[in-house]
């Protein structure tokens, strides 16, 4: 039995799926707590958008990922890993399948905003919100029971406090229309760890927990966290539940059950902690999270760096460095790619950069490394350039502001070798003072206007220049591998 039902009965059992002869892949005993870490990278059957990009017959492949004596070929698709957060690279997610599946998707778990700031506030534990975001967007959809599955998942409760609250009772309980089309077995399966987690509310009876606006799916995703007491376990039952591939990996760039916070230093010395007080401060607002960067304050100063803090920081006293999961480091070494994607640079992406063993194995790859440009600024990005984004990638992965022994010493086309820049961006693109830091490969590509952000990359064209670099460097290593057996 996983926990007590939401009115004091038993809550519905696992057994019913772990048994079942569903088509789907059965899932495993939760008593195992699977990794993530533990899945195989299966090399799919078809032939790649990436392969047609190909020219002279080369292989989408990296230097490191084939040996000199092996001949070119065009079967396997290139394998990516690709730092983001959960909102702004989600949309060429869906174009990004077309070129390969072979990608780690490496995400922060220092979000503290929206539906997943109450959770953290009430339970403990690493912000999911990102992860599940991603989740949902790499699920099937080949099924009417896949479509239905990721429409409960995805599912937001009203800003209504009262509405919210009953609705969720309706969904525990298994009575709202949102389970219409999940077979028995998923059903009970998804509803066992959303019992689990209205349990461990009821627990922590002195605090009143918020449904407003609510994510199921950060709900089934905290249940699952707190039922395992593993977060690579939680990713491996949400992705199992909503079906992804099982060659794309959703990896928190820190495996860890605890809480973690985000702070950053501006250059006029300020300190501000929280992810959400430094990229959309709310003011503790339940409401969605107003991304327009027209809505926001501008920061009394630039950031200098980002790092992390104790729960109850507040100043660099209380800094802290936990470890990078042991599992993007391996990924990191295998990868024919390396992709800082577009998104909030100092809350997305940089959270992921700054720890040890990042740096390190990312200036040691010589593979594309490829930042993909916003096409606006932002309240953490305002009056930087395209040179701006390279040199705080350096920074972060280099630890520039940190304690001076742990700090290294790369050059930016160490850590990146070709800018993607959308068409008619607002982002000024030095190519000058790119070339300064040894960055000669600027590519634009075509962009659509968002009336929210304004300009983004269209995902079809992104892809395509994408594919074009890998299987660029790919040749370039192929025909210096020929070159040395020749010599």
């Amino acid at each position: 039995m996983v926990a007590a039902g939401l009115l004091g009965g038993p809550a519905p059992s696992l057994t019913p799926f772990l048994r079942s002869s569903s088509p789907r892949p059965p899932l495993p005993s939760p008593s195992s707590s699977p990794s993530v870490a533990a899945r195989s990278i299966p090399r799919p059957s078809v032939v790649p958008m990436a392969a047609s990009h190909c020219s002279s017959g080369t292989s989408p492949r990296g230097a490191d990922a084939s040996s000199p004596s092996s001949s070119p070929n065009l079967i396997d698709p290139p394998s990516l890993l690709v730092f983001s957060g959960g909102t702004a690279f989600n949309g060429v997610v869906e174009e990004l399948k077309k070129l390969t599946t072979r990608v780690a998707h490496v995400l922060p778990v220092s979000d503290d905003g929206g539906s997943t700031a109450e959770i953290v506030r009430v339970l403990g534990g690493p912000a999911v919100g990102d992860i599940r975001s991603r989740c949902l967007r790499l699920s099937d959809e080949s099924t009417s029971e896949a479509l239905a599955v990721r429409k409960l998942l995805g599912h937001r409760l009203s800003l209504d406090a009262a509405e919210a609250k009953s609705e969720w009772h309706q969904i525990v309980e298994g009575e709202h229309c949102l389970w219409d089309g999940v077979s028995r077995p998923y059903g009970e399966t998804i509803r066992a760890f959303l019992a689990f987690f209205q349990y461990q509310i009821l627990q922590r009876s002195n605090e009143s927990f918020c449904f407003s606006n609510g994510s199921i799916g950060n709900f089934f995703f905290a249940g699952a966290r707190i039922f395992f007491q593993s977060l690579d376990a939680a990713i491996f039952l949400f992705s199992r539940v909503s079906d992804i591939p099982t060659e794309s990996l959703v990896l928190p760039v820190i495996s860890t059950n605890d809480r973690l916070t985000l702070g950053c230093e501006l250059w006029d010395g300020t300190i501000i902690r929280g992810q959400n007080e430094i990229s959309h401060p709310t003011n503790g607002c339940m409401e969605p999270i107003n991304k327009d960067c027209a809505s926001t304050l501008r920061l009394p100063s630039g950031i200098k760096r980002v790092f992390y803090m104790s729960s109850e920081g507040c100043n660099l006293l209380h800094e802290v460095f936990p470890a990078a999961n042991p599992t993007v480091l391996e990924q990191l070494k295998k990868v024919d790619c390396i992709v800082y994607a577009m998104g909030s640079l100092f809350t997305s992406i940089c959270p992921s950069l700054v720890l040890h063993g990042i740096g390190e194995i990312i200036a040691s790859r010589s593979i594309p490394k490829v930042l993909l440009l916003n096409g606006s600024h932002d309240r953490e990005t305002t009056g930087l350039s395209a040179s701006g984004f390279v040199t705080a990638i350096t920074d972060a992965l280099n630890r520039t502001y940190g304690d001076p022994g742990k700090s290294l010493k790369n050059t930016a086309s160490d850590y990146i070798n070709a800018l993607l820049v959308p068409r008619d961006g607002q982002i000024l693109t030095d190519v000058q003072c790119l070339a300064t830091q040894g960055i000669f490969h600027v590519v634009p590509v075509d962009s659509i206007h968002d009336p929210k952000v304004g300009a983004i990359f269209e995902p079809k064209s992104l892809m395509k220049a994408l594919a074009d670099l890998i299987c660029q460097q790919a040749h370039k290593n192929f025909m210096m591998d020929a070159s040395l057996r020749a010599y």
